[in-house]
């Protein structure tokens, strides 16, 4: 996220946003925010909305996610808000809609939905 330069804005128990200012590096040709960022960022709210609804000792991996890809993600300002929507003991369902914010309007640019796994007890993992 760092080299994206994405920014952890908010995060409370199934809920997470991320945002990112679009700049000239996560761009495609045409400037618009590339569809890797985006999803970038869309997985990472869903997994760290995963996350914090799971126990301290447990770590998250995306073991599959969908994006629909709905309009161009272009403006000031793109904000990732995910959520869960079914937390389970091993897998937890997420969904992340994602927002291009200009001129203090939203459009709806994407959204993934994601099935996330609960980790324990490996070594190397833990968030």
């Amino acid at each position: 996220m760092q080299t994206l330069g994405a920014k952890l804005d908010h995060v409370s128990p199934g809920r997470v946003e991320i945002s990112l200012i679009p700049r000239p590096e996560v761009s495609q040709q045409h400037g618009f925010v590339h569809a890797g960022a985006v999803s970038a960022i869309a997985d990472t709210a869903a997994g760290y909305a995963a996350l914090s609804m799971m126990p301290m000792d447990r770590g998250v991996l995306t073991t599959e996610f969908k994006i629909n890809l709905l309009a161009p993600a272009t403006g000031e300002c793109i904000a990732a808000r995910g959520r869960v929507v079914k937390a389970g003991r091993t897998l937890t369902l997420a969904q992340t809609e994602v927002f291009a914010q200009s001129g203090g309007k939203e459009r709806l640019v994407a959204l993934l939905t994601a099935t996330l796994m609960a980790i324990e007890g490996r070594d190397g993992i833990a968030d």
